[in-house]
């Protein structure tokens, strides 16, 4: 079954239709209210809990008063934002990928209906079922146990958007969620080397904070032959931990133009991280020359709310319902799902070949949809906030054009 976008375009922009806030009872994001485009959204995790936590990266779309607009699917209706079929075209994504590789989410707190809420999302998009029965879908805590955490509707949120993107880019990939018990790194770290421990072969992180005081835990991204995805952030130029460790793919942020399955333009989201970090040093990977550190991201993907992707899952209470999201939360998973349909190990030891490595040394090639123009930020014109030709902080080296450069 094919999913088309249910986007209007308009002056170029990218509008949402049969979009409305939910009938019944209505329910607020988290986060103040922030525009791109014709587009309203909020941050579903609005911020740290504390020192050394984070929080997910997923926007969704509302109105201008904060409440989130969700989709009723009819019969002859798709969901609003991009779909599985949209998606995989924009970064022309053919094959399935194997039942033996796993790819592994991370997020923090647990989330009740994450196995239903899967199974709607993969029906509509006419993805095969993946369900925990079968063994193509696991939940454990960070400590690799049944015993869950308690619920939080934002991370709960950011949940489905990551299992959806994963789904939608590897239909046939078994999928491990691991759900770390806080927000903490701590606890979040934890949870990586569970599911490196797993033996997944990819594990994507939505979330992200500061870089002060993280030297302690950045070893849980360290994992040779694993590929480990962060986020970039979602508040424009400036680094975010863990995306700025030498040891994983920091995936940016795009907006991004579709006319039924053809991509018709990509610019940077204005809302994407990126930087120089102040902390981890410079892999001997990277060749940009303003940055003496490691420098933010290498790769990016659709992050844009304006131009956002369909999620099925909780709005707030205990149903669910069709939403529409952004975020760097978008990219992470997206890109994880193309690593794991690949399913390609990528190194074994000392500074690479790490996965990101690989990447830089595709840079610059038609491996990747260069990102020319945008910017996130204010940075004197330098690549650290700005795009040009070939590699800069916002988008890294592009996006994905087939799965080549993976």
């Amino acid at each position: 079954m094919t999913i088309h976008s249910k986007l209007v375009l308009a002056a170029g922009i990218v509008a949402l239709a049969g979009v409305s806030a939910a009938s019944g009872q209505q329910f607020r994001a988290a986060g103040p209210v922030e525009r791109s485009g014709r587009t309203f959204h909020a941050k579903v995790c609005p911020a740290t809990e504390g020192p050394l936590t984070a929080r997910c990266f997923a926007h969704v779309v509302t109105d201008a008063a904060g409440n989130i607009l969700t989709n009723n699917v009819t019969r002859n209706a798709s969901p609003a934002g991009y779909g599985s079929t949209t998606l995989r075209a924009a970064y022309g994504i053919t094959g399935s990928g194997s039942a033996s590789t796993t790819v592994a989410i991370v997020d923090a707190y647990g989330y009740p209906n994450a196995a239903s809420d899967l199974a709607v999302y993969r029906s509509t998009m006419g993805l095969p079922a993946c369900t925990t029965a079968s063994g193509c879908l696991t939940i454990i805590n960070q400590t690799g146990g049944s015993n869950l955490p308690r619920t939080n509707t934002g991370w709960d949120q950011e949940q489905a958007l990551d299992l959806d993107m994963v789904s939608s880019m590897c239909p046939n990939c078994k999928i491990l969620l691991v759900e770390a018990s806080s927000t903490s790194y701590a606890n979040l770290g934890q949870a990586v080397n569970e599911a490196a421990a797993k033996r997944a072969l990819v594990i994507s992180n939505s979330y992200g904070g500061g870089e002060s005081g993280t030297t302690s835990y950045e070893s849980a991204y360290n994992h040779p032959g694993v590929t480990i995805l962060a986020s970039a952030g979602d508040s424009g130029y400036g680094d975010q931990f863990p995306a700025t460790s030498p040891h994983v793919v920091a995936a940016g942020g795009t907006s991004l133009t579709m006319s039924g399955s053809t991509r018709v333009s990509e610019t940077v989201w204005s809302g994407t991280g990126s930087g120089c970090s102040t902390v981890y040093g410079k892999p001997n990977w990277q060749t940009d020359t303003l940055c003496t550190k490691r420098m933010e991201t290498d790769v990016s993907a659709v992050a844009d709310p304006n131009t956002g992707v369909a999620v099925y899952g909780p709005p707030g209470g205990t149903r669910s319902a069709w939403m529409v999201f952004g975020g760097t939360s978008v990219a992470s998973p997206l890109l994880g799902g193309i690593y794991g349909e690949v399913g390609v190990n990528c190194g074994t030891s000392g500074n690479g070949p790490y996965c990101a490595s690989k990447l830089w040394t595709s840079g610059g090639t038609s491996a990747f949809h260069d990102i020319t123009s945008g910017s996130n930020g204010s940075c004197g014109g330098t690549y650290f906030c700005t795009a040009g030709k070939g590699y800069d902080g916002p988008t890294g080296w592009g996006t994905p054009n087939g799965a080549t450069a993976f």
